[in-house]
Parts: structure tokens; C-alpha cells; sequence
């Protein structure tokens, strides 16, 4: 009997033994799962979005790829160094928002979720003109062509006349960073159409053709030789206004700093 409960015990104890080893496997893929996901820059906040970096420039060497080769084609009315920009605003607005931006970033939706409704508020009142780069972060960083294809269909979009609103229905059905659903034009052609007038077969060709994509390597290869900090990097008439955990913009802080400088009295 001694020798039974003997046996009985030391079963118990071996079969524990490989329960808690199988728990301890599957708390590793678990934490190996999470370390995938995780994003090198954090959201703090939906106002204040202090510090927020979709991807660290250490980086920024990848992006672009092969796919980007072949002659530079601006999108029309493209504007600054190397026609690198698609600017929307009026021209005389007083101030200039300069924002570099990944479509498959983030941080980049948090940012334009946060302050998508100020920043055309100003450039409706003509306060603010907003230069936008766009990059492939993410794309050189988790692999697929999401960030080059939107961007050039971004890109596409300008030629259209329609950069600004594809631009924020790109951002408001970003998909999940590891999920490359932009880089399948079906997928960008459908958003157009949430666009009016922009779903034209001069638009599906501009896509289908990549027109655009060694523009987009052009602008990534900008950002890796300006050595931003991350995407996005949002500067206000040249200063660096985005990032700061002392005193974290918001969009508040934004509107006054534009309104501000249309009065002369500084940022």
C-alpha cells in the first residue's frame, strides 16, 4: 500500500511538473507574440501624443526597395527641395506644417486622428499650408509594399486633385501594422471610392503602373539622410513641435501657436 501511494505521489508530481513546463511554453510564444506587435514608439495620450515615433530612425535605411526603381515622376504641383512634397493649403497662409508620414504607420494615424479636424480648420481660414512626405517605414521595418503602393497611390490622388481626402480616408482605414492589405491595389482602388470623383481609369493606371513609387524611394531616401527622429516628424515653420514629453502639443497648442504667428506675434 506504502508503495502504491509511493508510486501514486511521484506520478502527481511528474504530471505537475509537465504541466507547469507546458504553461511556461506557452508564456514564451505568448511574450514572443507580444514583442512582434510591439511598435517602437508609444501613443501617450489622444491630445497630448507626446513622444510619439512610429519608427525609429536607426532604421530609416530600409523602405523604398526595388520596387521604387525607375524615373522620378513628381506628382503634379509638387513643391520644396526636389519637388519632395505635396503641400494643401493656400500658398500665403503665414505658417507651414511639415509633416513626414508613413500611410501603414500608427503613431501617423493617431497623429492626423488627433488633429485632422484643426489642422483644416486653419487651412480653411488660410492660417496654415501643410507640406506632407511620405516614406516607407514600415514596409522596410515589418516587410510587405503597403507604405510604397499607398504612397503612391497618395501620390496619384494629387494628380487628381484629390491628395487631401484620399489622404485622410488612407489614414482612417489604416489596418493593422503587420497586416500589408496596402500593398494590394484592390484594396487602395476600393478607398478611392469613398473619394468623390477620384475612381477614374487615368487613377487605376497611375496605380496599377506604380508612376509614382521612385518618387516615394526619392522622399525616403530625404528622410534617411535628414536623420529624423521617427515617423511622424512634424515641424512648424522649421521648428520641431512633436515629440516633446515636457510640453506635449496638442491640437490646441497648435491653433494657437498658427494663430499667433498670422498676428506677428511669434510661436
Amino acid at each position: 500500500m506504502s508503495e502504491k501511494n509511493d508510486g501514486a505521489n511521484r506520478d502527481a508530481k511528474r504530471s505537475a511538473r509537465e504541466r507547469l513546463q507546458v504553461e511556461r511554453e506557452r508564456q514564451k510564444t505568448r511574450d514572443k507574440r507580444r514583442r512582434t506587435l510591439i511598435v517602437a514608439g508609444a501613443v501617450v495620450g489622444v491630445l497630448g501624443l507626446a513622444a510619439v515615433v512610429g519608427v525609429i530612425a536607426a532604421n530609416a535605411g530600409k523602405g523604398g526597395g526595388k520596387d521604387a526603381a525607375g524615373p522620378v515622376v513628381a506628382p503634379s504641383g509638387a513643391t520644396g527641395k526636389d519637388a519632395l512634397a505635396i503641400r494643401t493649403g493656400k500658398d500665403e497662409a503665414k505658417s507651414t506644417l511639415v509633416v513626414w508620414e508613413d500611410f501603414r504607420c500608427p503613431a501617423c494615424k493617431s497623429f492626423e486622428d488627433a488633429y485632422r479636424t484643426t489642422i483644416h480648420e486653419l487651412e480653411a481660414k488660410g492660417l496654415l499650408k501643410v507640406d506632407y512626405h511620405l516614406v516607407t517605414l514600415i514596409d522596410g521595418n515589418m516587410g510587405g509594399s503597403g507604405s510604397l503602393r499607398s504612397a503612391n497611390a497618395a501620390a496619384c490622388a494629387q494628380d487628381a486633385g484629390k491628395f487631401s481626402a484620399y489622404h485622410d480616408v488612407l489614414f482612417m482605414n489604416q489596418p493593422e501594422e503587420i497586416d500589408d492589405a496596402y500593398g494590394k491595389d484592390a484594396r487602395l482602388l476600393e478607398l478611392a471610392g469613398k473619394v468623390e470623383g477620384l475612381d477614374t481609369p487615368a487613377f487605376r493606371a497611375c496605380v496599377a503602373d506604380g508612376t509614382h513609387k521612385s518618387w516615394v524611394g526619392k522622399s525616403q531616401e530625404a528622410f534617411r539622410t535628414g536623420k529624423f527622429r521617427g515617423t511622424p516628424t512634424v515641424q512648424l515653420n522649421g521648428a520641431d513641435i512633436f515629440g516633446d514629453q515636457a510640453d506635449p502639443l496638442t491640437p490646441q497648442k497648435l491653433k494657437e501657436k498658427v494663430e499667433a504667428a498670422a498676428k506677428g506675434s511669434g510661436s
